[in-house]
């Protein structure tokens, strides 16, 4: 199998069937690394509603909600789901911003990507998902984010094994795809949304995109 042609197939049809998708929704940084906590196990609507909660009560901000009390974080972020468990690990991280990187997003970005990574995933509740889309989406760093989808969509057509880690399968996207944050951003949407309309767990291979791809494989 041509890995390389196949991730590339894969991309090119799914980008000419959705278009640009503009993910991840956010104004700022913070905000993106924000959603990015609160989307652990839930949909983004609910995701949205935290979020515009927080805006709502002028508390998106490293300083307040760090300074704020629990109670008070973790109703503003109900709507997301474990809101008392999600408080946590919001605090763990804006904690671990502030005593590495006084609280600055932009001093954080400077760091190297690969030992930044490797700080985020010491922080409690972030895990590699997490830490990835913080560094992707938020701080424009080319590393590829490997979710539910990913190892759904790529299993399905032959690229990897279903004992694959996340580790693996990302060293193998970035090693046959360009390390451009552009391209690991648009790709991840469109896995993302082939994920949830047509690679579901009971999959729509006659109406998907790839379905052609998947009946030569």
């Amino acid at each position: 199998m041509d890995i390389s042609k196949n991730l590339w197939n894969i991309y090119l049809v799914l980008d000419r069937h959705f278009g640009s998708l503009n993910w991840w929704p956010g104004e700022t940084p913070f905000e993106i690394a924000v959603g990015a906590i609160l989307t652990q196990n839930t949909s983004w609507k609910n995701v949205e509603i935290a979020i515009k909660k927080i805006k709502a009560k002028k508390y998106l901000s490293a300083e307040k909600l760090l300074q704020a009390e629990d109670y008070i974080v973790a109703e503003l972020i109900k709507s997301s789901g474990y809101h008392n468990v999600k408080t946590k690990r919001l605090k763990a991280f804006l904690r671990f911003m502030d005593n590495e990187y006084g609280g600055s997003m932009v001093k954080m970005f400077e760091e190297d990507l690969w030992i930044l990574r490797a700080k985020l995933l010491e922080v409690n509740g972030i895990g590699e998902e997490t830490a990835d889309s913080i560094l992707l989406y938020a701080g424009g760093k080319p590393v590829f984010v490997v979710d539910a989808y990913t190892r759904r969509i790529f299993e399905r057509h032959g690229i990897i094994e279903r004992d694959w880690s996340y580790r693996k399968i990302q060293e193998l996207c970035m090693m046959f795809l360009p390390q451009n944050p552009g391209l690991y951003n648009q790709y991840h949407a469109l896995l993302v949304n082939t994920g949830k309309y047509y690679c579901k767990k009971k999959p729509l291979c006659e109406e998907c995109p790839l379905g052609e791809m998947r009946k030569l494989q």
